[in-house]
């Protein structure tokens, strides 16, 4: 794949997964382990410099489905400990905080 379609997979994934945790009830660790394994796949093959140019919206996108996910999986859990690998910056301080730098 070339650098735009990886960027886009990527994207994709995250907004997708960030809306599928929102306020859900009942989620599973074993639900999300191969979800999350495949947005650290989709975010480590796109290169470290092309990353820096969207990492600020991906924190807040990967830091609001954290902070949905510490409600059931708890600070410490391995899923929230692979998403916060994708993050870099100040997450979000709540699943509903879509403040953007701009």
């Amino acid at each position: 794949m070339g650098v735009y379609s990886d960027i886009y997979e990527f994207a994709a994934r995250a907004g997708a997964f960030e809306g599928y945790v929102y306020q859900r009830e009942g989620l599973t660790a074993e639900s999300l382990e191969r979800w999350v394994d495949h947005l650290v796949e989709g975010y480590n093959a796109v290169a470290p410099d092309i990353r820096k140019e969207f990492q600020s919206l991906c924190d807040g996108t990967i830091g609001r489905a954290i902070q949905s996910l510490i409600i059931t999986l708890g600070e410490h859990h391995e899923i929230i400990r692979k998403l916060r690998g994708l993050t870099t910056g100040k997450l979000p301080s709540s699943p509903d905080d879509f403040s953007r730098k701009r």
